[in-house]
């Protein structure tokens, strides 16, 4: 019996060591070209090098991040189907009345990739300088600031309720398809001012299209040093403002303890590499490696803080 017991432990040794046999399909449900797309490719490249097998992009976009997430929640957890986990993952657990799973309990964490910043946008010629001025107009004038956002749910569009309920301002918010309609219409001056995501606004800020006013983050982009935060604006209603994005790696529940400490030692140290740090940089992501039960507790926490502003700001659930 004791031999049978050695001889099955040191199988199973061997079966874990020996991931990954195969290609690895990493589930992304974004478009391609998006920062969420090129923030997997960035990783998944060193990652394959690591891992000795091809890891191969599956870009499964929809609405609220869940046709790709269900996908992985229902995929074997042998560690072939990972998944593309972020903060949008975290908001449709509020914002959807039923999902085909549990984001809480149908993933196993690996480790976060990246952070990247959110940033209050008006165009070049804009009379306002900062956030002070915006709030200033919006209660001058209620009702007629107009922010312009990609589609409702979205973390940017989450992001303005949010700044709306905190500053206690009354603005009409604007959903539009993509990023490309947020900015033609900060241009044209359909809309007043923007959330979006600073990496795909920098080029328009270098060409002096457009100005960014502050970040939403509770720290500097180290892109744009001299631009504050909203909780650097001293509005009283902003001094706890906080919202940013999120991507991370994550596997289906049940997925064996070994193969992630593999994924999770693999996209660490490419995160760790300096020509992905400064790829990532170049997309206005902040390269972070973590725990598991770092993710996992990151995930706990953005559930619970987007649910309560979906509540907050009365954003009917979908």
């Amino acid at each position: 019996m004791a031999g049978a017991l050695s001889f099955g432990l040191a199988c199973g040794a061997r079966a874990h060591a020996a991931y990954p046999q195969r290609a690895i399909t990493w589930v992304v449900p974004f478009a391609p070209g998006g920062i969420a797309d090129l923030t997997a490719r960035a990783v998944a490249q060193p990652m394959s090098v690591a891992l000795r097998q091809p890891i191969v992009i599956d870009n499964r976009p929809s609405a609220g991040a869940i046709v790709g997430a269900s996908a992985v929640a229902h995929a074997e957890p042998d560690g072939y189907t990972a998944l593309l986990l972020s903060n949008a993952n975290a908001i449709s657990a509020g914002l959807f009345r039923k999902l085909p799973f549990d984001v809480l309990r149908d993933f196993a964490a690996v480790t976060t990739i990246g952070f990247f910043d959110l940033a209050l946008f008006v165009a070049h010629d804009s009379p306002w300088r900062g956030v002070r001025d915006v709030v200033a107009a919006a209660r001058a004038k209620p009702g007629a600031l107009t922010i312009g956002t990609i589609a409702s749910g979205s973390t940017q569009h989450l992001a303005a309720a949010l700044f709306k309920s905190m500053a206690g301002i009354d603005a009409l918010t604007v959903p539009y398809k993509g990023t490309p309609a947020v900015v033609t219409a900060l241009r044209t001056k359909e809309v007043d001012l923007a959330f979006e995501i600073v990496g795909p606004m920098l080029p328009q800020l270098h060409a002096g299209a457009l100005r960014a006013l502050a970040v939403t983050a509770d720290e500097r982009f180290a892109g744009l040093p001299g631009v504050p935060t909203v909780q650097e604006s001293g509005v009283p209603g902003l001094r706890a403002y906080q919202a940013a994005s999120w991507n991370a790696l994550a596997v289906p529940a049940r997925t064996p303890a070994a193969v992630i400490e593999r994924l999770h030692r693999a996209a660490a140290d490419a995160l760790a590499l300096p020509a992905v740090r400064a790829q990532l940089q170049v997309l206005g992501v902040r390269a972070r490696a973590g725990t598991p039960q770092q993710l996992a507790q990151l995930l706990v926490d953005e559930v619970r803080r987007w649910a309560a502003v979906i509540e907050q700001t009365k954003i009917e659930r979908q």
